[in-house]
């Protein structure tokens, strides 16, 4: 069996080209973590892997559903486990690069989620938001389900309106419904290599203040614009994340350009923390500074993989 190398890290630290720079060296084929690289047509403000990227290496999940359909992490768990076995099957070597949190705990932990759904709870509740706000949600959901609502930020609507719909379809929390602690970390099976990128927070907000100067010089509007001249709500959950959301400010006109950049950065950098704060509480990682230590981790990294591939041939 080949291993499954997992790289994670706040977002603009070098995931994607530390992913593919690893896989053509020892033969691997990515599958993105990301819940917004997954959808077609959001290309900038997911930050995709470039085209040519794309084309040196197999990635999967990228590019994957129409913006209009559901996916979640059930679903990622699911069709990430599968791939992983394709790919081992092929030869190569699966290597997971994405910074959604939840997608890449499934995938590691014994997450059982609720695959059941209604969209008249969820329509209803979408509702609810828009008359009386995210806190007003968020209060709903902390007296159904404080446990939940302690972990979940009132802004994110999506997530909270899920909890919600879990306890009215079940009569009972999604906290309840999980196999395992948040904070209990199992012990990987030893094909995994599990690492971190990270940097100094200075490092970090440069190039996430640089990288949001980017998408705006590469068309993000432009793109917002077109996703909707296609006849895609911005209500749609894609639409809703960062970078779209605030094109589609300055669109409806409610900030100025220089505003919405500030906004964007500034999201940004608070998205990152959040991250990084997510993934420091999981013992397992294997941390590496990009400033300093990217070559050293692509080194350990094939020669790790090599000395397994060997061991188990």
């Amino acid at each position: 069996m080949y291993p499954l190398i997992i790289i994670i890290g706040p977002t603009g630290v070098g995931k994607s080209s530390l992913g593919v720079a690893l896989a053509q060296e020892i033969g691997g084929e990515i599958i993105s973590g990301d819940s917004v690289q997954v959808y077609k047509e959001l290309d900038i403000g997911s930050a995709k892997p470039s085209a040519e990227e794309l084309q040196l290496v197999p990635h999967h999940l990228i590019n994957y559903i129409d913006p209009s359909e559901p996916f979640s992490a059930a679903q990622f768990k699911i069709k990430a486990t599968s791939l992983i076995e394709e790919i081992r099957g092929r030869g190569h070597v699966p290597i997971v690069v994405g910074g959604t949190g939840l997608y890449i705990r499934s995938l590691l932990d014994p997450y059982d989620f609720v695959q059941q759904g209604s969209e008249e709870i969820r329509s209803k509740w979408r509702e609810f938001v828009q008359l009386h706000g995210n806190l007003a949600l968020h209060e709903a959901l902390q007296d159904r389900d404080p446990e939940t609502a302690e972990q979940l930020h009132p802004n994110n609507v999506f997530r909270v309106i899920r909890a919600l719909e879990v306890f009215e379809l079940t009569g009972s929390t999604l906290s309840s419904q999980r196999q395992f602690r948040d904070d209990e970390y199992k012990t990987l099976d030893p094909s995994i290599l599990y690492i971190g990128l990270t940097a100094t927070r200075e490092v970090i907000y440069e190039r996430i203040n640089q990288r949001c100067v980017t998408m705006l010089s590469r068309g993000l509007i432009e793109e917002t614009l077109a996703i909707l001249n296609i006849g895609y709500a911005p209500t749609l959950k894609p639409l809703q994340s960062i970078g779209y959301r605030h094109a589609l400010w300055y669109i409806k006109g409610f900030v100025t350009q220089p505003e919405m950049l500030r906004l964007l950065q500034r999201d940004t950098r608070h998205f990152a923390k959040r991250q990084l704060t997510w993934f420091r509480r999981d013992p397992r990682i294997n941390w590496y500074d990009v400033e300093r230590e990217t070559d050293v981790v692509l080194k350990y990294m094939v020669k790790t993989c090599r000395a397994y591939q060997t061991r188990v041939e």
